[in-house]
């Protein structure tokens, strides 16, 4: 039976660090003769814009030997009301995973069920494990396992919001939130993860001696029609020099990008020193390859040490 990758918590706290671990092996050996997937096709399917998960699937199928199909929704049978259950079972016969990354997470649960490959969430409404993966690569690359410290977030709380939640769990870290009044995280993400997970009424409260601070766009994909009323709401969210040096001084800072400079956070701060994003940005293409590996039982025999 496949394995898919929908959230975070579809791997267990064991099997997360296995991924995180190999992917940082596969960064640092960056071997272009290893390729185990030569003869296998990732099928990758899109009803959003991407930049950073089309390049790093497509660029990590070629650099292990194996092939990615760029699938825009709007040009393929799905665009024309196609049942996504019979979509998963053809393609399903012809490619070896798929990668679906759409404004779902209930279509993405359908995708799998009907699938006899894994299926991989490249983004939904709900979660973006993918980008947690690289994250934390980026974490243990800087500053050594997160277990026992502390990341802030600051912002909206959005898909990347309770991929972060799910991960405070499985890797032993708290995670402080802080956003404005009606943007908080899914009450029941809150609640699954609340051992965890510290809600902190302002940003300085959340990024008070913080090991790591984390922030993504205001305005989504999807909500731009939203943009002003967000403007307002998150003036007080945005994350500058004054608020990083209330964090630890040793302390890095994530941003998933596209950023907006001097909306959720200053140039100072992302194009400073604690900045690491260009790690994590480029972290995206090894922690999915060593995805694809685990899904695809191709992990070496010492991957987990």
């Amino acid at each position: 039976m496949s394995r898919h990758f929908l959230k975070l918590s579809d791997l267990d706290a064991a099997e997360a660090r296995t991924v995180v671990q190999r992917a940082m092996a596969l960064r640092a050996a960056d071997d272009r003769t290893h390729r185990p997937f030569v003869g296998r096709t990732l099928a990758m399917v899109f009803t959003k814009n991407s930049t950073r998960t089309r390049v790093s699937f497509e660029s990590g199928m070629a650099r292990l030997g194996g092939h990615a199909l760029f699938l825009q929704a709007a040009a393929t049978q799905i665009g024309r009301d196609e049942p996504m259950g019979d979509t998963a079972r053809v393609l399903s016969r012809m490619c070896d995973a798929v990668m679906i990354r759409n404004d779902s997470q209930a279509d993405q649960a359908t995708f799998a069920q009907h699938a006899r490959v894994p299926v991989i969430n490249g983004l939904s409404e709900l979660h973006h494990p993918c980008q947690l993966l690289a994250d934390l690569q980026c974490w243990f690359e800087h500053r050594g396992d997160p277990a026992g410290k502390v990341a802030a977030w600051i912002g909206d709380g959005n898909n990347v919001c309770h991929s972060w939640i799910e991960a405070a769990a499985m890797f032993g870290f708290t995670l402080r939130i802080a956003s404005p009044s009606g943007f908080e995280p899914d009450a029941a993400m809150i609640a699954a993860g609340r051992s965890s997970v510290q809600m902190c009424a302002t940003p300085r409260q959340a990024v008070d001696g913080a090991d790591l601070v984390v922030t993504d766009t205001w305005t989504s994909m999807g909500q731009e029609a939203e943009t002003q009323r967000r403007l307002r709401a998150f003036s007080g969210y945005r994350v500058d020099t004054a608020l990083m040096k209330c964090a630890r001084p040793e302390a890095v800072f994530l941003h998933c990008l596209p950023a907006h400079r001097g909306e959720e956070v200053t140039a100072e701060v992302i194009d400073g020193p604690q900045s690491v994003v260009w790690d994590e940005a480029e972290n995206r293409l090894w922690a999915q390859m060593a995805l694809l590996e685990f899904l695809w039982k191709l992990l070496p025999d010492d991957a987990a040490t």
